[in-house]
């Protein structure tokens, strides 16, 4: 199954939760997880996000919402049909109560106007409970790493229980 992260990160601290969750994600079983980050020399691999069952996204908080890049992509690309697709949503923030829960919240309702599956595990699955994405602030990053495998590890079974490829 393939699994796809796509996320804006700037200063490193986004693509280091982003690694995250992919480590998360491998514990779960037989998944094949991208890294693309927006902002980056690659391109994304529009072929792959395409063939992806599940698409999870992340984004710094600016100003209480998710960053422009991420906001223009959601927007304006058509090439990739993401109706149908598991989506999910993660942020960093550089200060407590930066904004980054806004941020994720508004991740989720675009994925959910794309007629994605908008997933967080919420209280389901017990502690730590994620009620819409994780969040932190990104000096924290290490010290919460296991929050973003967790949900990463979630996110990925979930995949896998309805798309079960």
């Amino acid at each position: 199954m393939k699994i796809t992260i796509l996320y804006v990160s700037v200063t490193g601290n986004t693509e280091k939760a982003a690694g995250f969750i992919k480590e998360g994600m491998l514990e779960a079983g037989d998944v094949d997880v991208r890294l693309m980050n927006l902002v980056g020399d690659v391109p994304v691999d529009t072929d792959f996000v395409q063939d992806s069952d599940a698409v999870v996204f992340g984004s710094p908080a600016y100003v209480a919402t998710m960053c422009w890049q991420l906001k223009k992509w959601l927007d304006t690309d058509r090439s990739i049909k993401l109706a149908g697709k598991l989506g999910a949503a993660f942020a960093t923030e550089n200060f407590v109560y930066g904004g980054g829960d806004i941020a994720v919240s508004e991740i989720l309702r675009h994925l959910l106007v794309k007629g994605m599956l908008a997933y967080s595990s919420g209280g389901g699955c017990g502690a730590p409970i994620i009620h819409v994405g994780p969040v932190c602030v990104s000096a924290e990053l290490d010290n919460n790493q296991d929050l973003y495998k967790i949900f990463g590890k979630r996110v990925a079974e979930k995949a896998l229980e309805l798309f079960g490829k």
